[in-house]
């Protein structure tokens, strides 16, 4: 068995000039390429045209951006951004947070919903399938970037991280083998988008809000116990109990299961996709 597996993949996939193409740029653009084709085919299950679904998609990636970026600088380090407020448009510079990505993508959806007059949780129980999916392949863009590491271990699957030379307790990252949480949360999601793809096809989708339950329960209780096999991001969250990521994830698992309640206590009342 092997005692670590040695991960030194360079996080530029090609330069042309001053343009240099990543693999978080391309995974985070792919994202989007392959949840659109499955959204407008279970918008076409469900009776809906694929128009909506493109219109849909501009919400998703500006409530995705705006959300991920204004998470990272406000819930990470809101000291420093808000003293220097055009810093937080250097998107380029790396840190987008997925609780505010989240959080983006509700009120982009809710907006498109409100336009279009379509039912928010109808919209919701189905985005969250794709939305999976989507969260799989960031989670590689991670990968690819040696960022978002676990703590030191010996499992056999273990990852070393030569490109990273982030200091943790003053020892450099690449000097242990580490969890590769990227892709323990990779794979969940993976999970994920099966599971709620398969009760969609068998009908979930008709009881409101219960796939988005479902989804926002099970995630954010995987982040959140996933979370203790990783780095704290920041200096601030080795003071605290729990870190930032947990925090942020409680609020949202109890959302969850306040939807699940809501979704459980009426099964027969089909969900509509537009409201009114």
């Amino acid at each position: 068995m092997l005692n670590f597996i040695t991960w030194d993949v360079s996080p530029d996939i090609f330069s042309l000039g001053p343009v240099t193409v990543r693999w978080y740029g391309l995974l985070f653009a792919l994202a989007f390429v392959l949840t659109q084709p499955i959204e407008k085919y279970i918008y076409r299950k469900d009776g809906r045209k694929d128009e909506d679904v493109d219109v849909l998609t501009m919400y998703m990636i500006i409530g995705t951006v705006i959300g991920a970026r204004l998470g990272h600088c406000l819930f990470y380090d809101p000291v420093y951004y808000l003293s220097n407020p055009l810093e937080i448009f250097k998107i380029w510079e790396g840190g987008l947070a997925s609780h505010g990505g989240t959080i983006g993508i509700l009120v982009a959806l809710y907006l498109f919903c409100r336009k279009h007059k379509f039912d928010y949780l109808w919209v919701l129980d189905r985005i969250v399938i794709v939305t999976a999916l989507g969260g799989a392949c960031i989670r590689l863009g991670n990968l690819m970037n040696s960022e978002i590491i676990g703590r030191p271990t010996d499992v056999p699957w273990a990852f070393k991280f030569v490109r990273n030379g982030e200091l943790f307790n003053g020892v450099p990252a690449y000097a242990d083998p580490r969890h590769p949480t990227q892709l323990y949360e990779s794979l969940f999601c993976i999970f994920l988008f099966v599971l709620l793809y398969f009760l969609w096809k068998r009908g979930a989708g008709q009881v409101r809000g219960l796939l988005f339950g479902l989804f926002v329960t099970l995630l954010f209780s995987f982040r959140f116990l996933v979370e203790f096999l990783k780095e704290n991001q920041e200096e601030f969250e080795n003071a605290l109990p729990l870190n930032m990521g947990q925090w942020l994830s409680i609020p949202l698992v109890l959302v969850g299961i306040a939807v699940l309640f809501y979704a459980m206590k009426q099964p027969k009342q089909p969900s509509r996709p537009v409201s009114g």
